[in-house]
């Protein structure tokens, strides 16, 4: 059963980021990757990762695509542009070689690791086994002590977004509403 559950739901997460990249519409992409965190959140439920999965659906599914849906409306990039026109010279190439040296360091570290050699029960230990506390008290000791600066610059960079995205809106309103003006004298 848990071999038919992590195929339907891997399934539905490559087509879900293919959907993100593939799709010519910004709206689109944005659905397609809804697609693909409900797909994580039920292979982490599959995992008996209960934490993981809900934070996938509330954090994720439930405030960040609703901030990108909110940031493209605002911005009206809902239209289609026009993808054969490359706004900076070289930057598909750029990009695509970017791509496959970041894969190819990737293939070169776990050929090179001894992330194989360990046993995997310690992989794959149970979280609980570390002390006597709740995964939950764990994963907060570990999220507010070590990695609490890139959890603040987190909440900075989506703060800084939707701030950036309502002034960018603004003046597209008022640019729109003096070309307006200016049609009708």
């Amino acid at each position: 059963m848990e071999t038919a559950v992590f195929i339907v739901c891997a399934a539905i997460v490559l087509a879900g980021a293919l959907g993100v990249v593939l799709a010519r519409n910004a709206v689109h992409a944005a659905l397609s990757l809804v697609g693909t965190l409900f797909g994580m959140a039920v292979l982490f439920l599959n995992l008996e990762a209960h934490f993981l999965a809900a934070v996938q659906i509330i954090v994720y599914a439930g405030a960040i695509v609703v901030l990108f849906l909110f940031v493209i409306m605002l911005l009206g990039v809902d239209r289609l542009e026009d993808l054969s026109v490359e706004p900076i010279t070289g930057q598909r190439v750029l990009a695509a070689i970017v791509g496959l040296g970041t894969f190819g360091l990737a293939v070169v570290f776990l050929l090179t690791s001894d992330i194989g050699a360990r046993s995997v029960g310690t992989l794959t230990r149970d979280i609980t086994d570390i002390g006597q506390y709740s995964n939950l008290r764990q994963i907060a000791d570990v999220l507010f002590t070590d990695y609490v600066y890139a959890f603040e610059a987190t909440a900075a960079l989506l703060t800084i977004s939707v701030v950036g995205a309502v002034v960018m809106s603004r003046r597209m309103a008022r640019g729109d509403e003096a070309q307006e003006a200016a049609e009708d004298d």
